[in-house]
């Protein structure tokens, strides 16, 4: 199954364009990133999003993500 890859932003069927690597150092251990996917549209508010709270930890763009955890595929946004 190829499900297209969607933007994480609320309520937004936009394709991505953009993964951001974040971790919560409270919950993770530094080398862990947790993934969002952004459409050009909503790379900015996620950013600041996730760089407000400390958790950002790089942006890449889709077609050069090398999946960071070897999953090879960038995850939806999941709690924790």
């Amino acid at each position: 199954m190829n499900d297209p890859v969607i933007c994480s932003a609320k309520g937004c069927r936009a394709p991505a364009r953009w993964v951001l690597a974040w971790n919560n150092p409270k919950l993770h251990t530094p080398d862990r990133r947790k993934t969002w996917l952004a459409c050009d549209d909503h790379r900015e508010s996620l950013s600041a999003f996730l760089g407000a709270r400390s958790f950002l930890k790089e942006v890449v763009a889709l077609a050069e993500w090398d999946g960071g955890s070897g999953s090879g595929r960038p995850q939806p946004p999941t709690a924790g």
